[in-house]
């Protein structure tokens, strides 16, 4: 089942299950239960086989959760074990009516212990909650480590324990899950940055008040949807020419660079772009020709045919193999002063973040490090609230903003857009060149800068996806995505 689109903060939901249950006349008991039970059919849908489950369950409503858990599968015939961090009398609310439910029916509690017993084969992660800000500190750094080292496979309760609910920065320690099992209204943090490293699956599970509760709360990110890719790129009329898909200019290719231009070329051709050109240092025209013969290359030693070039366009990219020296910065000064949409990465980066300007009509792609250096900072601080980063960036450059990297974020200053598409195979060179190839096409074909950017990044993703699903992740090359692309864009 596909998750829902819309994601929220932990307070939201915190804050928005007690309103929505109460719009369905439920007590909280009734919706732990129904999230035990929801743990409780994943976990024994993709662990059918196991005999030995090992129950960690905390302070918060999570270790409540983890209680339903244990007594659903004690039903079943599964061995349990269950064990407490801290004292579970000092549980309150639910979660202390959940611990004396689970003795009632038989079930033991046990310490936490310093090694996870042989037989385990299953591990339910209920120790820490989405209310976790600070540090994970001893014992519990000590308590997920181990979990982490044992050889069962490990389900978490609505977030693995250490990971931040809105950020999805790990907190000192976090768990390493198989299987994620969120509830009501999923949090944000779950899927951007290293959240992708931790969660796992990640499933979905309402509990019955899920539309209450998205009727009664704003989503503050949502997730690409391939649906939208066939409404935004318009049917070609019959009569419709070249001219008529738009015409890019694509900037980069410095000497000993030529083949970021090439395959950014090369995807903006095939992403549907009527006429595509390219500018480049003159001793990669002839590779670009030989490898793709309808661009249109040329070499920036003719300072007019620049000015022609960029005359001509609709829209440019500037970035790809551009270099740093001095005449790469000449014509990314040139660039910049076009009122058009354009499309900047790469080495383009390092000169705007020298000279830092505001433009509505852009898009910037960096990655981390690109994003740290255009806000003056370190990657760790990029990637430790990747949201606050990405919204930062578009504050102080204007237009639209891709922060690159797992779970790929998209800002246009109002909105957040995340992508849940592609897989680590992609992190090998020139997958942003061919990124920027599509961004651009998208541009010329008449998309504005938040569709296009959405949509290239989309559609950039799931290229990579079919190319792993056919052949792996290990050795996907760049250019093994320009197969895919006619056929996502079509």
């Amino acid at each position: 089942m596909p998750l829902p689109r819309l994601f929220y903060t932990a307070q939201q939901v915190k804050q928005g299950e007690v309103m929505a249950a109460k719009a369905k006349g439920l007590e909280m008991f009734s919706l732990m239960e129904r999230a035990g039970q929801a743990v409780f059919t994943v976990a024994y849908a993709q662990y059918p086989a196991t005999h030995h489950w090992l129950v960690c369950c905390g302070g918060g409503n999570n270790g409540g959760d983890g209680y339903i858990v244990a007594c659903l599968a004690r039903s079943l015939g599964v061995q349990v074990t269950v064990w407490q961090m801290g004292d579970p009398e000092q549980l309150k609310g639910d979660a202390l009516s959940a611990y004396y439910h689970w003795l009632d029916h038989g079930g033991d509690v046990y310490p936490i212990d310093d090694r996870v017993p042989d037989d385990v084969d299953l591990v339910i992660d209920g120790l820490l909650g989405t209310g976790l800000s600070g540090t994970v500190r001893e014992p519990m750094q000590q308590l997920i480590d181990t979990l982490n080292r044992c050889s069962a496979p490990i389900v978490a309760i609505d977030i693995p324990s250490g990971l931040c609910a809105n950020t999805g920065a790990v907190l000192g320690a976090a768990i390493h899950a198989q299987h994620t099992v969120s509830f009501i209204g999923l949090k944000q943090g779950l899927v951007t940055g290293k959240a992708r490293n931790y969660v796992g699956e990640l499933h979905f599970a309402g509990l019955g008040v899920e539309e209450s509760f998205s009727q009664q709360n704003a989503p503050t990110v949502q997730s690409l949807d391939p649906k939208a890719i066939k409404h935004l790129l318009p049917k070609r009329e019959p009569c419709s020419h070249k001219g008529s898909h738009g015409k890019a200019v694509i900037v980069g290719g410095n000497e000993g660079m030529g083949g970021a231009i090439i395959l950014a070329a090369q995807a903006c051709a095939r992403v549907g772009s009527g006429l595509t050109a390219s500018l480049m240092h003159p001793s990669n025209t002839t590779p670009l020709l030989s490898v793709c013969p309808e661009i249109m290359a040329a070499g920036w030693s003719n300072e007019s045919l620049i000015e022609e070039r960029l005359l001509w366009c609709d829209v440019v990219a500037i970035g790809p193999g551009l270099g740093r020296n001095d005449t790469a910065r000449q014509i990314m000064h040139k660039v910049q002063n076009q009122t058009k949409p354009k499309v900047m990465d790469a080495d383009a980066l390092h000169f705007l973040a020298q000279s830092a300007n505001f433009d509505h009509q852009r898009i910037i792609t960096p990655h981390p490090a690109e994003a740290a250096k255009l806000l003056d900072t370190k990657v760790a601080h990029i990637e430790a609230d990747r949201y606050s980063a990405v919204k930062a960036l578009q504050k102080k450059y204007g237009g639209v903003v891709v922060l690159k990297g797992a779970g790929t974020l998209v800002c246009d200053g109002k909105e957040i857009f995340v992508c849940l598409a592609g897989n680590p195979g992609m992190a090998t060179g020139g997958m942003g060149d061919v990124l920027t190839g599509i961004i651009v096409s998208l541009l010329a074909q008449g998309l504005n800068v938040f569709e296009a950017a959405k949509m290239g990044v989309l559609i950039h993703s799931l290229a990579a996806d079919q190319n792993a699903k056919a052949f792996g992740e290990r050795g996907l090359l760049a250019s093994d995505l320009l197969h895919h692309l006619r056929s996502l864009v079509n």
